[in-house]
Parts: structure tokens; C-alpha cells; sequence
């Protein structure tokens, strides 16, 4: 990977000495100087197309509530993963089903909150325009009863904070953020940059990303809060009609990849490399999208042939669900349906007769099934040729 130029570069922003002698780094205010060269012009060019697509298949589908739900899952465990979390999709999945997983409660609850504070974040923007209010916000929520709780949830950080390999301290971290004293003003200088519509919507994404991750406003959870404002970043400016495009996993299999751009952004002002970077994970995320869509549209075009010979009753509806999320148990579908627990498991039957869905471990009450065609779909890996590199979740 090369990250330089025959361009002239400097840092975005400034170091200054501190008290205690280390130096700190303050970012200069968004947006930095870009040269459209032709690399990143045809990176804009290729994501705005991938965009376009996603966005068609997303008008098209009678109700595409049904994607969005799976698919916000599936960020939440690869954004977690990031942050060195082992759940998996399938795990979470089974888990709010109520089935029993083997996983450690503690990484279960940290993939919990951050798919309740992505769900939160993307309601809020109906009342609350992203703002420093709302990330505190949905800092609160995905830090609430986790491991770095006693990280003031919900607050910014009134101490020195730093990146670097576990175990290191001031004097040899790799990146020292802003200190106490200058964190509101870099905050107050990035809330106003949500608010520019000057820029094609995915650059100023990845501008405010790349920005957040350097201010580091909080003792704990950055990475995820800066992860979750991507997506309400896309929502808020309207890159598509519902909320189908995540880049976790893109940045969980080109994670070296990914920390190094930042840092080189903030040591030497390599924004066009950063914006190639992260436009190219935007055109990647939207053809594994478009690509799982249309995969999940067969399959359940297949259920319902499957279906078509026998009585229906309320095995369509019952289908729809397995969409959502392929774990179910019969009380939980009645709940959902408002249908009496018969009906429920009448539709049910109809299913596992067809064989789309499948009874899983040997719980004897609150029995769980599975639509593992389903699953699969999901959980599929990231393609390791479209990044250039093997994903950690195929790492031997």
C-alpha cells in the first residue's frame, strides 16, 4: 500500500506542547483543500453509480423495512468486531430469537447496544438534525452497561486520551488526540461542518469520519459512535431512500488499510488518498448490497413457490419475518402477528414442511427455527478479490 504523492503535504492541523510535555495534535477546521485528480474523480464517479443502483433496488422492493433490519444487524457485529468483539451475525440473530448462545454475554451486549443505537440514531434524525446533542446520545446508548462504562457514557472526555498498541502510554503512542482544553472548540468547528451542503454527500462523509476519529471526543467508543455517524450521515443527506449501505465491513477487512489513511490524513494531509479509500469502500458495500438483495429476493420468490400448493393462511406473513431475521419461535411470531399461538404455529408448519425453516437445538419450551438458506445469504463473507485482501472472519 502506498500512501504518498508527488504533492505536497503537511498535517492537517497543528501540534502543541503540552504541560506535562508530551505533544498533542488539533485538527484545523473541514473542509481541508482537495486536488480532483483523476483517480478520486473516478472513485466519486464509480460510488455515485454503485449509489444510484442500490438506491433503484431499494424503491423497487414492496417493503424493503424487511432488508434493512438483517442488514443493520450485520453492521453492528463487523463494526464491533473492529473493536475486537467474536459474535457473530448468526449468534445475535439466534440470541434475540431467545435462543441459548454460547457467546460471552459481555461482546453479546456490546453488538446489542450498537445495533440499538444505530435504530435509535436513525428514528432521532426525525426530530434532531445530527448534532454534538445527538452523538452524546448515541454515545449513551452504546456505551450503557458495557465494558468501558465507567467511561462516562454519554459524556465528553475531560481527560488526555491517545491511540497506540495495548500497553502504551504518552510518551510512545502512535497518535496523541486534541487535550481537554481544545476538544469543544474542534467539536464546535465539526458540528458546523455537518451542517455544509456544499460537497457531494459521500465526501463530506468520509471528511466528518475522518475528522471525528482525530478529535477522539470520547475516553472510550470512538470508533464505533464514528462507524454509526457514517450511516446517519447518508441517511440525513438523503444518499438513499432507506438505510441499505454500511461500511463496516469493508473497513473490518481493510482494517490496517483503514487506520493507516487516517493517519496519514492527520500527519501529512493525504485527504485525496483517504477519499479514494473510503469512496471505493462506498461503490464495494453498495454491489455486495445490491448483490445480497437480489439474492434474498430469489430465495424468497423460491419460499413462496414452495408455498403455492398449500393452504396459505398466514404462512406469507410468517415467511416475511424469516426475511427479517431467520430466527423465530412460535410464541414471538404470534406476538408479532397479533395471531393466536395455533395460527402461528400453524403457518409455521407450513414452512417447516416445505422445508424453508428448521427446528434448532433441543430446548423442549420457547423452541427456535432457523431458515438457514436464509442465514447463509447474510452471513456470506465479504468478498476477500473486491478488497484485495482476506477478510478476519476467513483468517485461518
Amino acid at each position: 500500500m502506498n500512501l504518498g504523492s508527488d504533492r505536497t503535504r503537511r498535517p492537517h492541523g497543528r501540534t502543541i506542547q503540552c504541560p506535562s510535555g508530551y505533544r498533542a495534535y488539533v485538527p484545523a477546521p473541514l473542509p481541508p483543500p482537495i486536488t480532483w485528480d483523476e483517480e478520486l474523480v473516478a472513485a466519486l464517479s464509480r460510488a455515485d453509480q454503485a449509489i444510484g443502483r442500490l438506491a433503484g433496488e431499494g424503491r423497487r422492493l414492496p417493503n424493503p423495512h424487511l432488508f434493512i433490519r438483517p442488514f443493520l444487524r450485520r453492521e453492528a457485529v463487523l463494526s464491533s468486531r473492529i473493536e475486537g468483539t467474536q459474535t457473530t451475525l448468526g449468534e445475535l440473530l439466534a440470541s434475540q430469537a431467545g435462543a441459548k448462545v454460547e457467546q460471552s454475554s459481555a461482546d453479546m451486549r456490546e453488538v446489542a447496544n450498537y445495533v440499538v443505537a444505530l435504530e435509535f440514531g436513525i428514528q432521532r434524525l426525525n426530530t434532531l438534525p445530527l448534532s454534538l446533542r445527538l452523538v452524546r446520545e448515541l454515545h449513551e446508548k452504546l456505551m450503557r452497561g458495557v465494558r468501558g462504562d465507567t467511561a462516562t457514557p454519554g459524556e465528553f472526555r475531560r481527560s488526555q486520551n491517545w491511540i497506540g498498541p495495548p500497553g502504551c502510554v504518552l510518551n510512545n503512542a502512535t497518535y496523541i488526540t486534541p487535550p481537554p482544553e481544545e476538544l469543544m472548540a474542534c467539536l464546535g468547528e465539526w458540528e458546523n461542518f455537518l451542517h455544509d451542503n456544499t460537497l457531494p454527500p459521500l465526501v463530506h462523509a468520509a471528511l466528518a469520519h475522518s475528522q471525528f476519529e482525530a478529535i477522539h471526543p470520547f475516553l472510550d467508543g470512538n470508533g464505533r459512535v464514528g462507524r454509526l455517524l457514517i450511516t446517519l450521515l447518508f441517511i440525513a443527506r438523503g444518499v438513499l431512500p432507506a438505510p441499505l449501505l454500511y461500511l463496516s465491513a469493508y473497513l473490518e477487512a481493510t482494517r490496517e488499510e483503514y487506520y493507516a489513511h487516517l493517519l496519514a490524513v492527520t500527519q501529512n494531509g493525504q485527504w485525496e488518498e483517504w477519499l479514494t479509500y473510503f469512496l471505493r469502500g462506498v461503490a464495494l458495500q453498495a454491489e455486495d448490497a445490491i448483490g445480497r438483495i437480489q439474492r434474498i429476493d430469489e430465495l424468497f420468490q423460491h419460499w413462496s413457490e414452495q408455498l403455492a400448493g398449500m393452504q396459505s393462511g398466514q404462512s406469507e406473513k410468517v415467511l416475511e419475518l424469516f426475511v427479517e431475521n431467520p430466527f423465530w419461535t412460535v410464541s414471538e411470531i404470534a406476538q408479532r402477528l397479533a395471531v393466536a399461538y395455533t395460527t402461528a404455529r400453524r403457518g409455521l408448519d407450513r414452512l417447516e414442511s416445505a422445508g424453508i425453516v428448521a427446528l434448532i437445538g433441543e430446548a423442549r419450551r420457547n423452541r427456535v427455527y432457523c431458515a438457514r438458506s436464509m442465514l447463509e445469504v447474510l452471513e456470506a463473507p465479504y468478498s476477500a478479490e473486491q478488497v484485495g485482501t482476506t477478510p478476519l472472519d476467513q483468517a485461518p
